[in-house]
């Protein structure tokens, strides 16, 4: 099968293809996977570009696949062959990622696609819907009533963190950059969207909330974007990073009585905890769910073949992305 190698650290140059063996089951709770096509996170490029995570060269980058089941282990009854699936498993090092044609993933990874999306946006996903369900749930609690602030929402995580927020019934204000992302945020559902570059975010956030603040942060940014935040956090509020948070401002996040959190959701596949890899199969299944009651879409801003991926990289890369960046494999 073809596959993308990534050959060195360094530049895009480092991702070649290459021909590689099909893997096969070895064990009972295995599905190999057709691949149809896998998202290119910003993961990917971190570790192409500074070596983190990667435990060997070459590797295959991709945490994100979708593709046709080609074959199970005896121990799985939830999908069979032919079934559509999405997953996010692997590319981090030590094993195959999903820039290659076949992906072998454990079973309970390995989860029915939606009808509603096609491969492309399956693919697209699962990581940005399961850091945003983790943040917006899990860590905080998203709900009727509650004000939340999403930092980026134009991006791979934000966009889908305003429509899962807005479907819990909060209101949702964001960060964007221009007009354009503007109108593209409140299409999704945003009550409010702020352009950072015109505005000052926290004065905004300020005056949209009569000087309270908002209940729930989500940071896509970190470092100065995740300090400053604190001062539009109301008071017992939640406050959540995905990125490293810099040096807090521990004295006004403990005089506003705010909770801190952090979302890595790489860490079960990093750390290998089973419980909440099955945790991620519940809330692939929970947004498989609102996609096909259409109350979830996936916005792919670019779409690249397969052979291509050291320009998806690139396009990754060069910032301000809408949505997000997806590699496409013959059918």
């Amino acid at each position: 099968m073809k596959a993308i190698h990534m050959t060195a650290v360094g530049g895009v140059d480092v991702l070649q293809p290459r021909e590689v063996d099909v893997p096969v089951l070895t064990g009972d709770d295995q599905v190999l996977v057709k691949l149809r096509a896998a998202g290119v996170n910003p993961v990917d490029t971190k570790i192409r570009s500074r070596g983190v995570l990667t435990a060997s060269l070459p590797a295959v980058l991709g945490c994100d696949g979708a593709g046709v089941v080609a074959a199970v282990g005896p121990g799985v009854d939830h999908v069979a062959v032919g079934d559509g699936v999405w997953f996010c498993h692997g590319g981090l090092g030590g094993g195959l990622g999903n820039y290659a044609e076949y992906a072998l993933v454990p079973g309970h990874v390995a989860r029915p696609k939606p009808r509603a999306f096609g491969f492309v946006h399956a693919a697209a996903a699962p990581l940005v819907l399961i850091t945003a369900w983790e943040a917006l749930f899990d860590r905080a609690s998203a709900g009727p009533g509650k004000v939340v602030l999403i930092h980026g929402g134009a991006g791979g995580v934000g966009h889908v963190a305003i429509q899962l927020a807005k479907h819990a019934g909060a209101r949702v204000i964001t960060t964007v950059r221009g007009r354009e992302r503007a109108d593209f945020v409140c299409g999704l559902g945003a009550d409010e969207a702020i352009d950072y570059e015109a505005q000052d975010f926290v004065a905004q956030v300020n005056r949209l909330t009569d000087g309270r603040g908002v209940d729930i942060a989500l940071d896509t940014q970190g470092g100065e974007v995740f300090q400053r935040t604190v001062d539009a956090m109301a008071h017992y509020g939640d406050l959540v990073t995905v990125l490293d948070p810099g040096a807090p401002r521990w004295q006004e996040a403990r005089n506003r009585n705010l909770r801190i959190s952090l979302v890595l959701m790489l860490t079960p596949m990093l750390r290998d905890l089973p419980a909440a890899r099955a945790h991620h199969g519940e809330i692939l299944d929970a947004c498989a769910a609102l996609a096909d009651e259409g109350r979830l879409h996936i916005h792919v801003g670019h779409t690249f073949p397969l052979m291509e991926a050291a320009a998806a990289h690139a396009r990754l890369e060069a910032g301000h992305m809408q949505g997000k960046v997806v590699l496409s494999m013959p059918s």
